[in-house]
């Protein structure tokens, strides 16, 4: 491979904003994989963001940027998979497998799209140092009458309708906004963009907390919410705390400490077959690895406010939930599932424009 722009690249990154800022570009706020595409002939190569090759999860793509890419091209995406109108992000994480042959049926019973969004070298001239706005004309033209499963994400100047987007494009499994200045040149691994995302804030259940790698203070607490059944399900944790807080949150949470897990709503957590029919913390998983996934249980019996942004399947928050107070005057009872709100459907081919 010898293009103008070699692997790895590391992408341009966005800032959280609070409201859509004005006189930018608009793009919706995909939930996928982010990569970075180069083709030069035959030889294609998916760069994730942190610089890791993601070419032989998805065998389809590579066909398909062979097939519908310029022959000598570096494009910045997004990998999704969508189903029954929504992005699955499920779906997507279950293709990052060590088996072969499991990638290429996962290819076949799931395949995966890939959204372009940005055009960093076309032929032999790097583009990184060219405005936004002019990057965007020729990535139009690159891609002209592109068809799936490459598409190009949809832009536009307008902050009425990037409003209006936030609203509507939520319900098809996106996360939000993002806003680009029409001028910026490609930077690479700097935030230089803005993101606005969906925030809704719940009353959770804190059942238990992991320590932290620094040492014998909260590392996360653990959140749950009572389904229909009654059972306290395990829908996230929250994380992000200073160093003082976390040392206060021990002491906070000291007189509800469990000797051990006996009696706890999540007793069955190390048994594998368990987290078959709840959800429980430590979960086995591919991602987990070797990581040390034991846990302090605490008495079910404190309620928190935390905010988060949208929920994975209807079943657990989909980001790191974030703390924002205790809530003294809630019932741990009443934390269900029942109050979270779910944003109204819309179908991820009214965004791409085909089925």
């Amino acid at each position: 491979m010898d293009l103008p722009v070699m692997p790895p690249v590391k992408p341009m990154l966005a800032k959280s904003v609070a409201k859509i800022p004005p006189g930018m570009q608009y793009e919706a706020k995909w939930d996928g994989f982010r990569a970075i595409v180069f083709r030069d002939g035959a030889e294609v190569e998916l760069g994730s963001r942190t610089g890791k090759s993601l070419t032989r999860y998805f065998p389809e793509l590579v066909a398909a940027v062979r097939e519908r890419l310029p022959g000598r091209s570096v494009m910045d995406g997004e990998i999704v998979i969508a189903r029954e109108g929504r992005l699955d992000f499920d779906a997507l994480t279950e293709r990052i497998h060590p088996a072969d042959s499991r990638v290429r049926m996962l290819a076949e019973r799931t395949p995966a799209s890939l959204v372009v969004f940005d055009l960093l070298a076309l032929d032999d001239e790097s583009l990184l140092d060219v405005p936004l706005s002019d990057r965007r004309a020729l990535l139009l033209r690159a891609l002209d009458g592109v068809t799936p499963p490459v598409h190009v994400a949809p832009a536009t100047t307008d902050a009425d309708v990037a409003e209006r987007w936030f609203e509507q494009y939520e319900g098809a499994g996106l996360d939000g906004i993002v806003a680009k200045p029409l001028d910026l040149r490609y930077r690479q691994d700097e935030r230089v963009m803005f993101k606005v995302k969906h925030e809704r804030t719940a009353d959770v259940v804190v059942a238990g907390y992991r320590f932290h790698k620094s040492g014998p203070v909260v590392g996360s607490l653990l959140l749950g919410l009572y389904d229909d059944r009654g059972g306290l399900q395990h829908v996230g944790v929250s994380a992000a705390f200073s160093m003082k807080r976390r040392q206060e949150l021990v002491e906070e949470l000291e007189p509800l400490r469990m000797e051990d897990v006996t009696g706890h709503p999540w007793a069955a957590w190390a048994d594998e077959a368990a987290h078959a029919s709840a959800r429980l913390p430590g979960a086995p998983s591919r991602w987990s690895g070797k990581k040390d996934l034991s846990w302090v249980p605490v008495r079910p019996e404190r309620v928190a406010e935390v905010a988060y942004d949208h929920m994975e399947n209807g079943v657990r928050f989909r980001h790191t939930a974030r703390f924002r107070r205790w809530r003294p005057d809630r019932a741990p009872e009443s934390c269900t599932y029942a109050q979270l709100e779910e944003p109204v459907r819309y179908d991820l081919a009214e965004i791409l424009g085909g089925p």
